[in-house]
């Protein structure tokens, strides 16, 4: 059992597929998965299982969680297994009767997305009428005595807002604020040109965000997740390909990685058909990174390589077309200059033409 010598700490439960907004920088696959959403009995038994591999953190996610009836049912399957819950979600149908039944089952966190910090800006962000909605949605929030986190995807249309979001943030009164730079999967990748910011902008937004953590300490923590396109070297993604992450999507495809779908000649074990210790512990897709045998130069003998693991697979795959090159987001890796020169370019020719949205099923 090749995976035995590792341990996963977080799954990430993506319930449905389905979602209010229309966001150009989502991650979630292009083409929705073929097949019906798992039921609940079925991930009641998922939680189980993760709980027995040691999972100690779930989120759960989408699309929209909330458009699932039974997930109060699941957040207390998740807590009578001991794991720390999170709902990641847009706030739109959140009622203040639906948080404090979250809050009775048992959730711990709720995670807010935000687009902007005022209303025509953010609603144009999300394609959708929303940002009065997920306002209101932060009372009930309050009301129910959950903690919060605020989520802001930061791209080229809100970047320079970055000192409101912070005061929105504060105004809100969230425990936590993440503002995460754009990774380009999905959607977020197909309209890279319309959202890719300027290395101008990330380096402004970079102090601003310094300060704020500065200021904010001990009232909120505020977290700066860069792009991977502007850095000398890659993230560790998921702390190691098949070493602390488990995610499950809406029809049960069980993966390394929320977007390791990019890469196409893997195949997903289903937890339908097999145990997630089955899927953790035996399957191609979760052994094909893992570890540092499956590298080439120069990771293979690069004094970085149990630090990053090569970086983001995904990502070289999406770049080079090989998902075993090194992260061209790595100085070292030879697609570097031709990433640089990409960065640096004029971004309308990478993909021209307006944004593209998410079509919901």
């Amino acid at each position: 059992m090749a995976g035995c010598e590792y341990r996963p700490y977080g799954l990430l439960a993506e319930l449905t597929y389905r979602c209010p907004l229309h966001c150009p920088y989502c991650s979630n696959p292009i083409r929705y998965p073929i097949g019906s959403e798992l039921p609940t009995e079925v991930w009641q038994r998922v939680i189980a299982e993760a709980s027995d591999l040691g999972v100690l953190h779930i989120g759960f996610s989408g699309g929209e969680p909330l458009l699932r009836s039974d997930l109060p049912e699941l957040v207390n399957a998740a807590r009578k297994a001991g794991m720390y819950s999170n709902l990641i979600t847009s706030g739109i149908g959140i009622t203040l009767d639906r948080a404090l039944e979250l809050k009775t089952a048992g959730l711990d966190n709720i995670q807010v997305s935000f687009q902007a910090e005022e209303a025509v800006l953010a609603d144009a962000i999300a394609g959708a009428s929303a940002h009065a909605q997920k306002l209101k949605s932060i009372e009930y929030i309050h009301q129910a005595e959950l903690a919060l986190s605020l989520n802001v995807v930061l791209h080229r249309g809100n970047i320079d807002r970055i000192e409101n979001i912070v005061t929105l943030a504060e105004t809100l009164k969230a425990e936590r604020l993440e503002l995460a730079n754009t990774q380009y999967y999905g959607w977020a990748f197909k309209n890279l040109a319309g959202l890719l910011p300027s290395r101008e902008q990330i380096e402004s937004a970079g102090r601003i965000v310094a300060a704020a953590q500065v200021g904010l300490q001990g009232r909120m923590e505020v977290v700066y997740v860069m792009p991977d396109y502007f850095g000398d070297r890659p993230k560790p993604c998921m702390n190691g390909w098949g070493r602390r992450h488990i995610t499950v999507n809406p029809i049960g495809e069980t993966l390394p990685c929320p977007t390791a779908g990019a890469i196409k000649d893997l195949q997903f074990d289903n937890v339908k058909n097999q145990s997630l210790r089955w899927i953790w512990e035996n399957s191609a897709a979760f052994n094909r990174f893992r570890g540092t045998a499956w590298m080439t130069e120069p990771c293979r003998s690069c004094e970085f390589r149990e630090k990053d693991f090569g970086g983001c697979r995904c990502q070289a795959t999406l770049l080079t077309g090989d998902s075993a090159a090194t992260d061209p987001a790595c100085s070292l890796s030879p697609y570097r200059s031709a990433l640089e020169k990409w960065v640096g370019g004029n971004p309308e020719s990478w993909n021209p033409g307006a944004l593209e949205y998410r079509i919901n099923p």
